[in-house]
């Protein structure tokens, strides 16, 4: 078959994304809001291939919550290649998943007395979901789930079935089917009490709704516009899940591992959810590694039911174990505490000097909506200008109207405040 590249072009030394153009399908998206070509990175910083310094305030879309390279991290991951530790294992027993279940069970699961049993699904996180609605309707032997406004679950068919945005639902080709959407907490349009609502419908015997399977939610959107769940409204969907024998699924893929100042999001309502996803940073430096948790007994599997052909990413156990352990060290602790704190007060300054601009989060995420003051022409402004200025942030919400900041864990208090300070210039120049 005739190259449809020449060799130069892909071998010419700082080619830029020509190659990129010529070779890489339309649907990439990232590399179009920062038009560099990335060489390396560390910690909180990512570097050019001409060596310019960018400060992430993305990390992955909540991937690298324990930034880029995490020297503890990546030094277990060298030792286990360097002794040719296996790397493919499909679900197979072998050290790298003992060590890891060990270190789950002893720092995550035990503290918070949750007696979760773990599937280890696909690589990635809509591969945990799809797995947790099957569950769900295998174990309840009903087919309905109850999703919300806003909510981004996954591209998969499954998870896309339970995710809000239309856009991404045309381009999946998928239909209503047998989820029902019902408003969040809050959104764009304000408060709601979906609570009722659910409540209502599952009362009701001529509702025209049949008893779901399960309830979906995320503890704090992040793709649609970063909206915390309070700790009551959790507590209260809890309840009336419990109430009906629904089971309630937290998604945890983007919220969880630290981002919102605890381990998992939803420890902080003080609820025991029946079935929760992981993904993106349980795989500690980046790697693919995604679980689907569940209560004991809602383990009906038959053996090989439901199989994945990389649910046994060696190296991601590796690194998962370390990322474990750092949570046992009180620096880790205190600094992630202490980078919270420092967010959560420029969260207050901009509250302080702008009236239009609206602030929402937790922990370490931050969203700054400007849908009073710009919308999303005006939150891409913010975003090309904090490129313009070596940082990167992302976009949420329904129109991109939200700017969201989401700096890794471990970020030195100087970078974050260098960070913040060309956040802010750019918001006041946006």
């Amino acid at each position: 078959m005739k190259a449809i590249v020449s060799d130069q072009l892909l071998q010419a030394p700082g080619g830029g994304p020509s190659v990129f153009d010529e070779l890489e399908s339309n649907v990439r998206f990232y590399c179009r809001k920062f038009p560099v070509v990335f060489d390396r990175a560390q910690g909180a910083e990512l570097y050019t291939e001409d060596g310019r310094m960018f400060i992430d305030f993305f990390c992955g879309a909540g991937t690298l919550n324990y930034g880029h390279n995490n020297a503890f991290i990546k030094r277990r991951v060298m030792d286990y290649l360097a002794r040719d530790g296996v790397l493919h294992g499909l679900d197979m027993h072998t050290v790298a998943k003992r060590e890891f279940l060990s270190a789950f069970a002893r720092v995550v699961l035990d503290p918070r007395e949750l007696d979760y049993k773990v599937q280890f699904c696909g690589p990635t996180g809509t591969d945990a979901v799809e797995a947790a609605l099957k569950l769900a309707r295998k174990a309840t032997r009903r087919s309905g789930v109850i999703a919300f406004a806003g909510a981004y679950h996954g591209m998969s068919r499954g998870s896309l079935a339970v995710t809000g945005n239309r856009r991404a639902r045309r381009a999946g080709g998928v239909a209503g089917g047998d989820v029902a959407f019902v408003p969040y907490e809050d959104g764009p349009l304000g408060s709601f009490d979906s609570i009722a609502l659910i409540e209502r419908m599952l009362a009701d015997t001529s509702s025209g709704f049949e008893l779901p399977a399960a309830v979906i939610v995320e503890p704090m959107q992040l793709e649609g516009g970063v909206y915390p769940a309070s700790a009551q409204w959790l507590q209260d969907l809890r309840a009336v899940t419990e109430r009906y024998g629904v089971l309630l699924i937290v998604d945890e893929i983007q919220a969880g591992c630290g981002r919102a100042g605890t381990f998992f999001c939803f420890e902080q309502a003080g609820i025991v959810p029946d079935i929760v996803t992981l993904s993106k940073s349980i795989g500690g430096i980046g790697l693919p590694l995604s679980l689907t948790l569940m209560r004991r007994e809602l383990d009906v599997w038959e053996p090989g039911e439901h199989t994945g052909t990389f649910r046994g990413n060696q190296l991601a156990f590796v690194a998962a174990t370390a990322a474990c352990e750092l949570w046992q060290e009180t620096k880790f602790r205190t600094d992630l505490a202490v980078a919270a704190r420092r967010l959560d007060r420029f969260r207050a300054e901009l509250d302080a000097v702008d009236d239009g601009v609206t602030t929402r989060g937790r922990g370490l995420a931050l969203g700054i909506d400007l849908g009073r003051v710009g919308g999303g022409p005006r939150a891409e402004r913010v975003q090309r200008r904090a490129f313009d200025a070596g940082l990167i942030v992302e976009l949420c919400g329904r129109d991109d109207e939200v700017v969201k900041v989401l700096p890794p864990l471990v970020i030195a208090i100087p970078r974050l405040d260098r960070g913040l300070d060309a956040l802010h210039e750019a918001l006041a120049c946006g």
